[in-house]
């Protein structure tokens, strides 16, 4: 069956989708679309290997500001953009090369999956592990993933019993978030993530609100 997908998130209607179609033309028609999906969670895989080198355990950020150097966060933002661009137009040079295939779809999908636990995972580097003062607890980032993973396997649920995908509208938010995060940790530091915002809230209070939503 001809793959269908619904995304009516005004973010990637009226701003990302016409960045994709621009992007989309600059590739080579010999790439096959399955190379575009597999270099995107190579990336993905790449940033959180980097990350988890200088951070195993997730203190870094918390005991041990500066531990992380300034160039990984700046570089955790360029794969990420690069990984979440190269992960939307991989289904549109299909389309345009005339090579789509379940296959193919089941290859994305699949490593979307295994994709969504590692941008997660790789985030708690940022917020760092809660020290007593600061960052969230072991049980709390349980939680978040949690939630993102039930959020990812309803939608598919959803697509295997309707054969429409509804792109969740928290897609393209978090990943537009993660790069932001990402920029505002490389440009700022770490410190960003451990003082209050408002009214003794902070920045990653904020984002619970936004993930739950």
């Amino acid at each position: 069956s001809q793959y269908s997908a619904v995304d009516t998130n005004p973010l990637s209607v009226y701003i990302m989708q016409p960045i994709w179609n621009k992007i989309i033309k600059i590739v080579p028609l010999w790439i096959a679309p399955n190379l575009l999906t597999f270099s995107g969670f190579v990336m993905i895989l790449f940033n959180y290997f980097l990350i988890s080198f200088y951070d195993w355990d997730y203190t870094a950020s918390g005991t041990s500001p500066g531990l992380v150097p300034t160039w990984v966060w700046l570089f955790s933002a360029f794969t990420t953009f690069c990984a979440y661009a190269l992960d939307s137009i991989d289904g549109k040079h299909a389309r345009r090369t005339q090579s789509s295939t379940p296959l193919g779809e089941l290859f994305d999908h699949g490593l979307d999956s295994w994709a969504t636990s590692i941008f997660v995972l790789s985030f708690f580097s940022v917020c760092s592990r809660d020290n007593g003062k600061t960052g969230v607890s072991v049980y709390t980032m349980y939680i978040y993933l949690s939630i993102v993973l039930f959020n990812f396997m309803c939608s598919h649920w959803e697509k295997y019993n309707t054969g429409v995908l509804f792109l969740p509208w928290g897609y393209d938010i978090s990943q537009v978030v993660l790069i932001a995060a990402y920029l505002l940790t490389g440009t700022v530091g770490v410190e960003v993530w451990q003082k209050p915002l408002l009214f003794g809230y902070y920045i990653t209070d904020v984002l619970v609100i936004l993930l739950i939503g």
